[in-house]
């Protein structure tokens, strides 16, 4: 018996049911408790350009830049931090490029507190400077080794060096969470008095929990009038609790990067942020989440990256089920195990064949192509698609139509089905 198969067939679950017409959420009730708290406004400062591209071994050329900050500010980014113009004059190209484009989006520069720095940014054409200086006498004393003193006074010197060329600026203290809490409070408030538009919070090396945070973030909020803004690395993996925290703390302004990448164990992921607050804390702030796994696909393409497969949102794992039960459940409900529908986020569910595969997806294949089947060779199907994961893994659509095609024709019979094969 000829079995009819396409070379381009995919395992893409095909929608049956009217939950996937409805861009369904079907997360924790209990989520509600903590939904108080969030600011009015928060906004999403992306550094994908800057502190992404210093993931060690990464570069990205100046069209990839172009590319990406398009992609960014069409998904509806309101801030790209195009990147550092101090550290070249290819990287100050290329944020130069940026600006032109007339993107939506506000284009942001970092810059050390110094002049050079300041001018090579301002020479862009940017809309904030994010200017920076350390504030840890861990830094102080074995990066800068200069006085608290002189920290201050450089902060305050080049805020108003700034201003005086007439550009808008934020300063971020670098290494925030390893400071003195009181010196940290009096640098910040000092750059509130030299005009400051935002005053940064770092945990440099992704060292605080999200108590921490939260503590750092009320301290200086009750002794600051001026917007707080966090940028938050990951190296114990805390840094989306540690941005929630934070919000919830009083900081309006958060760092991401696209699929987390950057320095060390990378930054807030920009899709696992917006989709958190949107779903788990109801506060939509207006993305095309659509577009992120292809604006991952990009990002991870032009870094010469492999997207991890559990990479939450973009990654192939997600919304991909090979579990009979979990499929057997799936095809008539979707949440049953699924709490977003996975065109939200430009994803599409995939159900597979393997070791742990069943009858529901063998039957709902074979329906598709009008194919009669017993109970007895649908069994055996399943049983030959187990063998066949056991030895190999995933079982691809050819491999299972040749399966069908041999039980079909007679060619592969067992005794039948058991408690195992029929899920």
């Amino acid at each position: 018996m000829q079995i009819r198969r396409s070379a381009n067939e995919t395992t893409y679950y095909r929608p049956r049911s009217d939950f996937d017409a409805m861009k369904f959420s079907a997360v924790s009730p209990y989520n509600a408790v903590a939904r108080a708290g969030l600011p009015e406004k928060i906004t999403v400062y992306d550094s994908t350009l800057r502190d992404g591209e210093q993931m060690p071994g990464t570069r990205f050329t100046p069209e990839q830049k172009v590319a990406i900050a398009t992609k960014l500010s069409e998904i509806g980014v309101p801030q790209v931090e195009a990147g550092y113009p101090a550290a070249s004059d290819q990287e100050k190209k290329s944020v130069k490029l940026i600006t032109e484009l007339g993107l939506k989006s506000e284009i942001l520069a970092l810059a050390r507190a110094l002049p050079a720095d300041i001018d090579a940014a301002a020479d862009c054409d940017v809309d904030l400077i994010l200017m920076f200086i350390c504030t840890s006498d861990l830094h102080i004393q074995y990066k800068l080794k200069i006085s608290r003193e002189e920290v201050v006074r450089r902060a305050v010197t080049c805020l108003d060096y700034a201003h005086a060329r007439g550009l808008k600026v934020a300063l971020s203290t670098e290494d925030s969470t390893r400071s003195d809490i009181d010196f940290l409070i009096q640098v910040y408030r000092a750059s509130e008095s030299a005009g400051a538009s935002r005053l940064g919070i770092t945990d440099t090396v992704g060292c605080a929990n999200p108590e921490a945070m939260h503590y750092i973030v009320r301290r200086v909020r009750e002794a600051t009038r001026t917007p707080l803004a966090v940028h938050l690395h990951n190296d114990f993996g805390l840094a989306l609790p540690n941005a929630i925290s934070s919000l919830m703390a009083g900081a309006e302004a958060v760092t991401t990067t696209v699929g987390g990448i950057g320095e060390r164990a990378g930054n807030v992921p920009l899709e696992q942020f917006v989709m958190t607050l949107k779903h788990l804390y109801k506060k939509d702030l207006g993305f095309k989440t659509e577009g992120f796994t292809e604006l991952t696909k990009l990002v991870f393409s032009s870094a010469n990256l492999s997207i991890p497969p559990n990479q939450p949102w973009v990654g192939s794992n997600p919304f991909t089920h090979e579990s009979g039960i979990h499929v057997a459940a799936i095809l008539n409900c979707p949440m049953t195990y699924e709490s977003v529908n996975p065109e939200e986020v430009g994803n599409k569910r995939r159900l597979i064949f393997g070791k742990h595969s069943g009858t529901a997806l063998v039957k709902n294949r074979l329906v598709e192509r009008n194919i009669a089947a017993t109970q007895d060779q649908i069994c055996d199907m399943v049983k030959a698609i187990k063998r066949a994961g056991e030895d190999h893994g995933r079982v691809p659509d050819e491999e299972f139509w040749k399966i069908v095609e041999d039980v079909m024709a007679g060619k592969l019979m067992d005794s039948g089905c058991k408690n195992g094969d029929k899920s």
